[in-house]
């Protein structure tokens, strides 16, 4: 039988839980890639990301590069006019501009717009001018942070209470490894993070967490039925049994996924399904690796660290003090004891006189 056959039909034997330290290993260096990406890598917004102006606020003007000019070259046109934080980027392989500057006033926005479109040859009434103010923007943020917190706290009374406190250890660490590494990656790649960027956060944190239950539920009915496993060789049942559908899960998402990033975003020059395509894409992979190589070894370890609590033994029998047989009289019980059948001694003590047989 092939070791695809063998996965297909879940009896594969494949080692989880033995070589987690590996597995931790490797999320633990992306992870702190991830996080020094973020703290290290300077941007417009905080914690190193590109942060559109829904999270910062700010002013955004997007136009068509008719004229073919570079960025530097548009910056140069753009400075004498004595803006702050100004950030150029190209779209559509440098056939449109977007242009991100603080908040502008009314008369500020008039120079701007007027500048931007004799350098690149575009009427003033056909660029796309947007303004966000920096409290909406806070509100945006602080909203996406406690969609987050809910989401995660309530996740996290679900599994403790259907399954048990580990599983949801397991779980939370899970969705946190995949937040962690899909953040570092628009931190690295300095893709901009839109209120649809979180929409798809949260989408592959629901995706994570159901691929993880599944995995969660297959232990728990393993552990039912087959009681004397070890509890690490219930995880490597219960994840040899749901592996192949992982996988094949996983990949009828991120083959529509990808065609969206690739063909959408890419050759058709959609933005907007950029932010949303790459957050589902990186989070259906980090999502399905989490829940094999992460969720379920960490429970084992947490499992395997407590020790087995052996069962009450049994109490010793009580042993009855043996009289000899000459002492008593009596014969001897099975016991070990002595038992006699004549009436027992009165309380006074002193034996009653045998009676008088009558003659």
């Amino acid at each position: 039988m092939s070791k695809f056959t063998e996965l297909r039909n879940g009896t594969a034997d494949i080692d989880f839980v033995g070589p987690r330290r590996r597995w931790f290993t490797i999320s633990a260096i992306i992870i702190a890639i991830s996080l020094l990406s973020l703290g290290l890598r300077q941007g417009p917004g905080e914690l190193g990301l590109n942060l559109s102006i829904d999270f910062i606020g700010g002013s955004s003007i997007q136009v068509e590069n008719i004229a073919g000019l570079s960025i530097p070259e548009l910056r140069s046109r753009i400075e004498p006019l004595g803006l702050t934080a100004v950030r150029i980027e190209e779209l559509g392989d440098g056939q449109t501009f977007r242009i991100r500057t603080e908040t502008l006033t009314e008369d500020k926005r008039s120079e701007v717009v007027s500048t931007i479109s004799e350098a690149v040859g575009v009427a003033s009434d056909a660029i796309d001018y947007r303004s966000v103010g920096p409290t909406f923007g806070a509100q945006i943020a602080s909203r996406a942070l406690l969609a987050l917190a809910v989401f995660v706290g309530v996740v996290s009374l679900f599994i403790a209470w259907r399954f048990e406190w580990r599983m949801a250890i397991g779980g939370i660490a899970a969705l946190f490894h995949d937040l962690v590494i899909t953040a570092g990656l628009y931190s690295l790649s300095g893709f901009e993070v839109t209120p649809s960027t979180v929409v798809a956060v949260l989408t592959i944190l629901g995706y994570s967490l159901y691929d993880t239950v599944v995995v969660y539920d297959k232990i728990k009915e393993i552990e039912t039925e087959e009681a004397r496993l070890d509890y690490g060789e219930v995880v490597n049942r219960a994840m040899n049994l749901v592996l192949m559908r992982s996988i094949f899960t996983s990949l009828t998402s991120l083959i529509p996924v990808g065609s969206v990033l690739i063909v959408g975003s890419l050759l058709l020059g959609a933005g907007t399904l950029t932010d949303f395509a790459l957050a589902l894409f990186v989070g259906i992979a980090a999502g399905t690796y989490s829940s094999i190589f992460i969720a379920s070894p960490l429970v084992a370890a947490l499992h395997l660290r407590v020790p087995k609590v052996d069962a009450e033994p049994p109490k010793r029998p009580t042993k009855v003090k043996e009289v000899p047989e000459e002492e008593t009289g009596a014969p001897r019980s099975v016991a070990g004891g002595s038992f006699d059948s004549r009436r027992p001694i009165s309380s006074s003590g002193a034996p009653r006189p045998p009676k008088k047989k009558r003659r």
